[in-house]
């Protein structure tokens, strides 16, 4: 039996924002993206056990950058999201795309 007062994610989405391809909802898809970007990063720099200055120094750039990607309050360039991947964390990034 179903319970008729559970609704998923998307459905929850559409009801606030409106379907994908509409402005609020588009704009609300792009934030996540940074958002989830910065807790991978935050998540990665502890796995290995690195403070955010640590890691800055490693990047080129400074703790309060990385900070404020951490947290969501910047926007990130892909060539420096390659740098913190790369040089920060001797990693690869791997990119998909959905249409």
């Amino acid at each position: 039996m179903k319970n008729k007062n559970i609704i998923t994610l998307d459905e929850l989405l559409d009801k606030k924002y409106g379907k994908r391809g509409a402005p609020a909802r588009e704009q609300w898809e792009q934030e996540y993206e940074a958002f989830t970007i910065g807790v991978m990063i935050e998540e990665a720099r502890k796995k290995m056990n690195m403070t955010q200055e640590q890691l800055a120094e490693k990047c080129g750039t400074n703790k309060s950058y990385i900070s404020r990607i951490e947290n969501n309050a910047s926007d990130i360039r892909l060539s420096t999201l390659m740098k913190i991947i790369q040089k920060g964390f001797g990693g690869h990034l791997k990119l998909t795309l959905e249409i």
